[in-house]
């Protein structure tokens, strides 16, 4: 009775404990929040899943207790012996049958929605200009940071992808290195980005939505990459259209970065040590730095560190304690100085008012 006792108490607790985690998802960051048509879409077809996993659960306990209960010992006797159904083809359809059934409810949905998410024709369609007037994004993967191409608006950026709401934002994923993958948990499925071939989808930022992740949402590298793949995050920044054409405007009319006087000294210090791997205007794809044109805009510095001139002084200085195996390690040398001059340069660096 003490070890029944015990068993409910244990069980209470991890129910307990279920209900509680399972309201801990953030809106930037839940897979079980969806914040898009597409994660909306996934959702529903996870819940059906679930469901149709909670219905076998449900029919097998119903038998289980009727079994239990009606056929206990002590009711029918010692010597009872269960009648043989052996061969009897009417149950053996009926068993048959129903978890076929099953599979095609879910099959069906799965199937429809997989070729519905890989419907990214529209990418291709340009019209006599060869211009196309969706909103792609080439993505590239690299250890351990991410660039983002808009290859229409002729800008690039890096570990802060913009994006409009309520809009269709297609993407081109492909790697520099090693396999990884690209996720944004709260808007869709993760999908790797591959050194030898380009893979292909879309993503739809619900606007209210991203009101309510206060217009961040966080992305995740799901394929492990490397000592530090655990801190290859990167941000997405949503506004509305009009506002994403303003800032894209903002991006091209950067022609040439221009430091104030309290940072001329960093960027002197940027041209003579930083500038062969990094730009600091929206142009030049395939870098082999990060693009820093909106360094001062970012959330977060490496993608990880709180934003402030600290923690780009301490990234600065040594990148290696920050993000093991990274390729910055060792391929420059600056003072203490210059790295305090470099950090109020890299601040200066915005795009947005």
């Amino acid at each position: 009775m003490k070890n029944n006792l015990k068993h409910v108490k244990l069980m209470g607790l991890i129910s307990l404990l279920v209900m509680t985690l399972a309201g801990c998802g953030k809106p930037y960051l839940s897979a079980l929040r969806p914040a898009g048509e597409v994660a909306k879409e996934q959702f529903n077809l996870m819940m059906l899943a679930v469901y149709i996993m909670l219905f076998v659960i449900a029919v097998v306990v119903v038998i289980f207790v009727l079994a239990v209960v009606k056929f206990r010992r002590g009711k029918v006797g010692e010597n009872f012996v269960p009648k043989d159904v052996h061969g009897n083809h009417k149950l053996e359809i009926i068993w048959t049958a129903i978890p076929i059934l099953l599979l095609l409810i879910l099959a069906i949905p799965t199937v429809m929605l997989t070729f519905k998410l890989a419907d990214t024709k529209a990418m291709d369609k340009v019209d006599a200009k060869g211009n196309n007037k969706e909103i792609i994004v080439d993505v590239t993967a690299n250890l351990y940071w991410w660039e983002f191409n808009y290859p229409n608006q002729k800008i690039v950026t890096s570990q802060e992808l913009v994006v409009p709401t309520d809009t269709k934002v297609y993407f081109k994923l492909h790697s520099a290195d090693v396999k990884h993958s690209f996720w944004i948990p709260a808007v869709g499925g993760k999908m790797d980005t591959n050194v030898e071939n380009i893979n292909k989808f879309y993503l739809v930022f619900d606007g209210n939505k991203a009101k309510d992740a206060k217009n961040m949402f966080y992305g995740k590298c799901a394929e492990l990459c490397g000592p530090s793949h655990a801190y290859m995050d990167f941000k997405v920044k949503t506004m509305s259209k009009d506002d994403f054409n303003t800032w894209v405007k903002s991006m091209q009319d950067i022609k040439k970065p221009v430091a104030t006087t309290d940072a001329k000294e960093g960027e002197k210090v940027f041209k003579q040590s930083c500038q062969g791997c990094h730009a600091v205007t929206p142009t030049g794809k395939g870098a082999k730095g990060p693009n820093l044109t909106t360094f001062g805009d970012r959330n977060r510095v490496a993608g990880i560190l709180e934003h402030n001139e600290e923690n780009v002084k301490k990234w600065i200085k040594d990148p290696e304690s920050v993000k093991p195996g990274n390729k910055m390690t060792g391929q420059y040398k600056v003072s203490d100085s210059d790295i305090d001059a470099l950090a109020k340069y890299l601040m200066e660096r915005k795009v947005e008012k």
